[in-house]
């Protein structure tokens, strides 16, 4: 009788297991699945409490700095908007030169930080406006800053939201680094230069598979240098070109 019972109860799990499965692959499962928000409530006041703070900051930097035309600050459509729009700037950093690079230094830390679109304009601003050797190092510095700010972040609340994101390429990453302890410098050096994964998912999935951070920064500092220099030597060149 026992074991007829414990036959039973074994038949009705797997029956629940294979329902369960079932709605999972289903597209009402998977969506579900999907629109899931993978933060709870703690992380994501804390991710949202990072951002106001660094949001004030940005602003009160904005705030302290001198006036200008604003008029003049509008996305450039063509490349006589671009050059017009590089012109003011130059102007106005001839003029304001402290505060200038305060603000530039600034943005691009707070938009590398948060993973928004658009640095690599101000990567080509930087050669424009700078020229080669300084504006290799802004960028350089800039973009180790934010991605050391990226990396601290997703230490704190980011495990699931990348397991979210990409779960796959998650689990390739941490077993790459297991088989390579030993040359983990040499290796994340490789992963800066090469196009192998995008710079957003290795500031972020770095902490998660207990990269050093001593590691992560040297990496990211040399690392860069080489598209940094091509950028940067690009915006350069442009800049003495006519239209």
């Amino acid at each position: 009788m026992a074991s007829a019972r414990n036959l039973a109860g074994e038949s009705k799990v797997g029956l629940r297991d294979e329902e369960k499965a079932k709605q999972e692959d289903s597209p009402t499962g998977k969506r579900a699945k999907f629109e899931r928000f993978p933060l709870s409530r703690w992380e994501f006041t804390a991710a949202l409490g990072v951002f106001l703070v660094f949001s004030t900051g940005l602003f009160c930097i904005y705030r302290t700095m001198p006036a200008a035309e604003y008029r003049q600050l509008k996305l450039p459509r063509t490349i006589s908007d671009l050059r017009q729009l590089k012109e003011h700037l130059a102007t106005y950093a001839s003029d304001h030169p402290a505060q200038f690079i305060l603000g530039y230094c600034s943005t691009y830390i707070f938009m590398q930080t948060f993973m928004i679109p658009g640095t690599i304009f101000m990567s080509l601003l930087a050669g424009a406006l700078f020229g080669v050797v300084r504006g290799l190092f802004l960028v350089v510095f800039n973009a180790t800053a934010g991605a050391s700010s990226c990396f601290f972040l997703s230490k704190l609340i980011g495990r699931p939201l990348v397991t979210w994101l990409w779960p796959d390429k998650l689990r390739f990453f941490q077993a790459e680094i297991a088989k390579r302890r030993e040359k983990l410098l040499n290796y994340m050096l490789f992963l800066r230069i090469t196009p192998t994964l995008p710079n957003l998912f290795i500031n972020l999935a770095s902490p998660i598979v207990d990269i050093p951070f001593h590691v992560f920064f040297c990496a990211t500092l040399l690392g860069l240098i080489p598209a940094s220099y091509i950028t940067v030597r690009v915006s350069f060149l442009w800049s003495f070109v006519g239209y």
